[in-house]
């Protein structure tokens, strides 16, 4: 006779969110932007369940200091279209890392996620800076002191 054990399914109350400060100085684009994706996603938890937010906030700072490989700084480019004829925007990842150094992160980050409303809402835990100061300090202490509760119980 065997026994069947019943997997492990947490609910939505059981997860916990916690906050983490990357900071993107000399990273290269593609490695950086693979791990927030996946603190985003929640995969580096123990109980990681795809179809719930179990992941974490994520604060990256230093945005502009991002550094890319090859030729991709003088041949990448980024596109959107209106949907209306002859309107397709190409900006130039220079042009994109002098104006808006913090949506080169986050359409690289977007790209790795789900394409459904759950990846929506992860991506909306993803706060970009450009440089080392963010707003979110009390939120990122707050966690910390959270954590040292739960190890000292």
């Amino acid at each position: 006779m065997t026994t069947r054990l019943k997997p492990y399914n947490p609910s939505a109350s059981d997860l916990e969110s916690d906050w983490q400060v990357i900071d993107a100085d000399g990273q290269t684009l593609g490695r950086l932007c693979t791990g927030i994706a996946m603190s985003l996603m929640g995969k580096h938890k123990p109980g990681y369940v795809p179809h719930l937010l179990s992941g974490d906030f994520v604060v990256v700072i230093n945005a502009e200091k991002v550094k890319i490989t090859g030729n991709k700084a003088t041949q990448k480019e980024y596109l959107r279209h209106s949907q209306y004829p002859g309107n397709l925007k190409r900006i130039s990842y220079e042009t994109m890392q002098d104006k808006h150094p913090d949506r080169i992160i986050q359409h690289s980050v977007k790209g790795m996620l789900p394409k459904t409303k759950l990846g929506a809402r992860m991506l909306s835990r993803l706060k970009i800076y450009a440089g080392p100061e963010h707003p979110h300090e009390a939120q990122i202490t707050g966690a910390e002191v959270a954590r040292s509760k739960k190890g000292d119980a």
